[in-house]
């Protein structure tokens, strides 16, 4: 099957708002093997929604819209669904009977007559409850392809595709397995690294494909497997994904998308009964965004001082001034005193800083635009590395945050040995 996701609405087209919804269709469709062929973001206009509806007829099996059901004038697809499929509103006593509930009941105020359309549909549709809000969703079939409309609002949507949508799809479809591993790896570029999987990667079995997902400091490496049988495909990936990891082993960091290397360090802390802190310059407080941003980093995170100003270097983080004026605040020197520090001060096992010059001007230091000096502090001793991760300034950031936590996974496994 192939499906196309259209979200309605000009929020979207003029970039008011960030389409986040197509996304969590995708990967929900791909999980029971639905290819998605396209997303496309339209305006709220009846003929453009017209047009695309007549575009994608037979075109795909599958077309999820979201967008386009509240119940102000603005609000156009019921009425574009009427007309798309010859069909006329009828009020569905289902639907009307949770609005009132919803209103009446859960709000406690009077149900207005917006409130109560929100219960008309297609006559023809087949209604999809939305049990965490008043647009209910709709499914409708034309020649050969299955137009499902859905409310714009994510935890709306969310709630019909997983509770509703995706069972149903199951239900009256059958569908090929697609099956993918994703390989996280830290510390090494796309170009060293295909150069040093090439020949695995020619070797890879034609129903096996992989694709290079490159970000700042790491890269994903996705192994997508298509098929009609389930335990062959994943015994097929399995054993090429074992095969790829001793060849690069010292750079795979986790697996899957939800692996991320902060979700691996802390398990890392957690499992051990480690803690850390941080002291951040040009990094501006982002490894303790991204340390905290995993469930349950209380754990094992205790702070962090985003000592950005030089000032705040000397006077919280106890850095001596004279250190700063011989070596500059941007140095090894400076960083190894800023990890040394923080990490008595918050009476951790661990601690890292950064200070460097992320651009665009060199602010308090000499040091070349890109430079950025990484100090971590281990129970045993203070590493400090300098690197050079050129521009513009969010790749810097990028950079540092991600390879800060490199060399905190790596050396909590040395610990660990």
């Amino acid at each position: 099957m192939k499906a196309t996701i259209v979200t309605i609405g000009d929020e979207i087209l003029i970039g008011q708002i960030i389409d986040t919804n197509s996304g969590f269709i995708a990967k929900s469709l791909d999980k029971i093997g639905i290819e998605v062929h396209e997303m496309i973001s339209i305006s709220d206009d009846k003929q453009h929604i017209l047009n695309t509806f007549a575009t994608l007829q037979n075109k795909v099996d599958l077309v999820i819209i979201t967008g386009g059901l509240g119940p102000t004038k603005d609000d156009i697809t019921k009425h574009t669904f009427c007309e798309y499929f010859e069909d006329n509103l009828v009020v569905n006593e289902s639907v009307l009977a949770h609005v009132t509930q919803m209103i009446e009941g859960f709000y406690k105020r009077p149900i207005t007559q917006l409130n109560k359309d929100q219960a008309l549909v297609p006559s023809k549709c087949v209604v999809l409850h939305n049990q965490m809000g008043t647009a209910p969703g709709m499914w409708m079939k034309k020649g050969n392809t299955v137009f499902i409309s859905l409310p714009g609002v994510p935890y709306e949507m969310k709630h019909l595709v997983e509770n509703v949508v995706i069972p149903k799809l199951v239900k009256e479809y059958e569908r090929p397995y697609i099956i993918h591993k994703t390989i996280l790896t830290y510390g090494e570029g796309e170009s060293k690294l295909a150069e040093r999987i090439e020949k695995w990667e020619n070797n890879l079995p034609q129903f096996i494909k992989l694709a290079y997902l490159p970000n700042p400091g790491r890269v994903r490496l996705r192994l997508s497997a298509r098929g009609t049988d389930k335990a062959t495909l994943e015994k097929a990936i399995d054993e090429n994904v074992a095969s790829l990891t001793e060849i690069i082993g010292d750079v795979i960091v986790g697996f899957d998308d939800d692996e991320t290397i902060e979700v691996v360090v802390g398990r890392l802390l957690k499992q051990h009964q480690k803690t850390i802190a941080t002291a951040e310059s040009c990094t501006g407080g982002k490894i303790a965004e991204v340390l905290t941003s995993v469930a349950g980093a209380s754990n094992y995170f205790k702070g962090s001082i985003v000592s950005y100003a030089t000032e705040v270097k000397i006077n919280l983080l106890n850095i001596e001034e004279t250190v700063i004026n011989k070596y500059s605040v941007v140095s090894a020197e400076v960083a190894k005193e800023m990890a040394q520090n923080v990490k008595k001060i918050m009476n951790t096992d661990y601690a890292i800083a950064t200070t460097g010059n992320a651009g665009p001007s060199k602010g308090d230091s000499k040091a070349e635009i890109g430079t950025v000096f990484i100090a971590l502090a281990t129970p045993e001793k203070v590493v400090v590395e300098e690197f050079n991760f050129g521009q513009p300034r969010d790749k810097v950031i990028d950079r540092a945050v991600n390879k800060s936590l490199e060399m905190l996974q790596k050396e909590i496994l040395k610990n660990l040995l």
